[in-house]
């Protein structure tokens, strides 16, 4: 236990983010079967908070979509959401954050591998969530997901799921701004892993280049510059 509050310390540090209760800081990261094997002692695991903190993520990043991308369909804020919060998802936030090296584990989760195992970071980072929001409120997880999360969406992480095609074309016609058309530049690399490099016109107007492993990637990526050249993002 001394080792973990000295991790516990230094992650708080590290983060900026400074729990008044210490003990829900402690049960974010307790598994059941650390429970389990300190019985009799003022344990509790993490699976209460796992529960609160799915219905806090989701209501924050759905603030943030709707927030940042006004153009965006309620269909289309759906499937971000969803890739934004799924569990392969989360593991990369949770590792990102070395979360696993906090996880208090009981002996046997331990020797089977529980510290990497994808459902179980998951969870912890949904669990941590709801420790925060308990802590300090939403403001504090909003801001918390601004720092590690919600730059990956702006990066193009998740851009798999968004169709920009269809919000700049939506937006063109929306303000009558003209014809849109993309070209492919340029193909560079062996056949086995091919680049496409598209760029997006508006009215013969360059508005954006954007690169990919496909065509239609390339084309997405064209379109998510024009957007932002234009101000609907």
């Amino acid at each position: 236990m001394a080792e973990f509050k000295s991790k516990a310390k230094e992650f708080q540090e590290k983060s900026g983010i400074q729990f008044s209760n210490q003990a829900l800081f402690v049960q974010a990261f307790t598994h059941s079967s650390y429970v389990n094997e300190h019985r009799g002692q003022p344990f509790r695991d993490n699976e209460r908070l796992e529960f609160l903190g799915d219905a806090v993520l989701e209501l924050t990043v759905s603030q943030y979509l709707f927030t940042h991308y006004p153009k965006m369909s309620e269909g289309e804020m759906t499937k971000l959401r969803a890739a934004i919060v799924c569990e392969p998802s989360l593991v990369k936030f949770a590792d990102q954050l070395e979360f696993g090296k906090l996880i208090l584990l009981g002996k046997g989760e331990e020797m089977t591998g529980g510290r990497e195992r994808p459902a179980l970071l998951a969870d912890v980072f949904e669990a941590f969530i709801g420790a925060l929001y308990l802590d300090q409120g939403l403001d504090a997880v909003y801001r918390f997901l601004s720092s590690y999360v919600f730059p990956k969406v702006t990066e193009g992480q998740f851009s798999q799921v968004i169709d920009y095609k269809s919000q700049l074309q939506e937006f063109i016609q929306h303000d009558n701004l003209g014809e849109i058309s993309y070209q492919i530049i340029q193909e560079k690399g062996p056949a086995h892993n091919r680049e496409f490099v598209s760029e997006v016109f508006l009215n013969d107007q360059s508005m954006g280049v954007g690169t990919g492993k496909s065509k239609k990637e390339a084309e997405q990526r064209a379109a998510e510059k024009a957007l932002h050249q234009l101000g609907a993002m």
